[in-house]
């Protein structure tokens, strides 16, 4: 489909938070925020994972806002362990809305990787209970750590995506396992893939993917 690129800076409380945006060049059917790893071992807007998932998001509609978190690029603030992040998360869709009106009677689409996505499932436990937002009930988590960084209980829909490497050696597969388990929800594995998804970007991609072309084009 193609897409537009914008780099905009937007006002958090009282900081900066760092963006880029990709519009798609077709109809506009949500808002997708995609999350980045942990700040403090390199994470960024830029990650290979993260702009992936975002390309993937804009060919099929959506408009993918990456932020850079707290102390990352532009972005002021320091790594608040996910609970100063996720505030600021809200806050930016807020800002979204207001600087771009067109956009807030549309659904939002939460992803992250790693500590991303710990931010994204409160973001989406947030906004679940706010009648104030569109949310498409559907949320991609890769190489999860949302339990490490768990400060309120999370929501999970039942058509979570949840995507990790058999051989994640951050996040280990069994530690994720466990902490599924009792929330009865698949886990999409792909076998002799490590935390990063080293060589498996594209399949990784196609489970992204199929699963877009199924829930963007859903109601919300």
């Amino acid at each position: 489909m193609g897409s537009r690129f914008e780099k905009i800076c937007f006002g958090g409380k009282s900081r900066n938070i760092d963006c880029a945006i990709e519009w798609p060049l077709g109809e506009i059917l949500g808002l997708a925020l995609v999350l980045h790893p942990h700040p403090l071992y390199g994470g960024s807007r830029d990650n290979k994972i993260v702009t992936t998932v975002a390309s993937e998001c804009s060919d099929r509609g959506l408009v993918s806002v990456r932020p850079n978190f707290r102390g990352v690029g532009k972005s002021d603030g320091a790594f608040d362990n996910a609970i100063g992040e996720t505030e600021d998360m809200l806050y930016l869709l807020s800002q979204i809305h207001l600087i771009y009106p067109e956009l807030s009677k549309l659904p939002i689409m939460l992803a992250g990787f790693s500590f991303g996505s710990a931010v994204a499932a409160q973001v989406y436990s947030s906004l679940l209970h706010n009648n104030k937002y569109s949310l498409y009930k559907s949320l991609i988590l890769i190489g999860s750590a949302v339990h490490r960084f768990e400060f309120k209980k999370v929501s999970l829909p039942d058509n979570s995506l949840i995507i990790h490497g058999e051989d994640d050696e951050v996040v280990p597969f069994d530690e994720l396992l466990e902490w599924i388990r009792p929330k009865s929800l698949p886990i999409v594995m792909i076998p002799s893939c490590t935390h990063f998804f080293h060589g498996r970007l594209l399949i990784l991609r196609r489970i992204v993917a199929s699963y877009l072309s199924i829930n963007v084009s859903s109601s919300c």
